[in-house]
């Protein structure tokens, strides 16, 4: 588990508890109206843990798909693939899944990282080469940003 997870559940937990000895100082009709505000808590905070995971693969494939449209448009006729972070599987946790790492065929040692916002707010943020790159001006898809 990761400690982001861990202080998540923590604070969840705390809330829910204190939510919980706040109901046993009122009576009637009000304890059962804040324990089950806990209990929606509870059943709302599952409910994101779970989903989350299937929401974060959705908003990865749409920003693929405004990178694949920015791609075509600035390299018409180059070749790519794409990494993304395997960000279900243990080991990933810190890295941000919505960089998405492209490769051209062209140029197969090197990896760029975009990021997208939307359709027209996609950036360039970095690249990784394996070997020993001497100069930034030896990469052919890098783009420079405009200011």
């Amino acid at each position: 588990m990761h400690p982001v997870e861990l202080i998540e559940l923590m604070i969840v937990g705390g809330i829910l508890l204190v939510v919980l000895l706040v109901s046993f100082i009122f009576k009637g009709i009000w304890r059962k109206i804040i324990q089950g505000f806990a209990l929606l808590f509870w059943v709302s905070f599952v409910l994101f843990y779970f989903v989350r995971p299937y929401w974060i693969d959705i908003q990865i494939e749409k920003k693929l798909g405004y990178i694949q449209m920015h791609l075509e448009e600035q390299y018409p006729g180059e070749t790519w693939e794409y990494r993304t972070v395997p960000h279900r599987e243990d080991g990933y946790e810190s890295s941000n899944p919505y960089y998405i790492g492209v490769i051209f065929g062209s140029e197969p040692q090197v990896e760029y990282k975009y990021f997208a916002r939307n359709k027209s707010d996609i950036i360039q943020s970095g690249w990784y080469t394996s070997e020993l790159q001497s100069d930034q001006n030896d990469l052919l898809h890098l783009e420079v940003l405009e200011e």
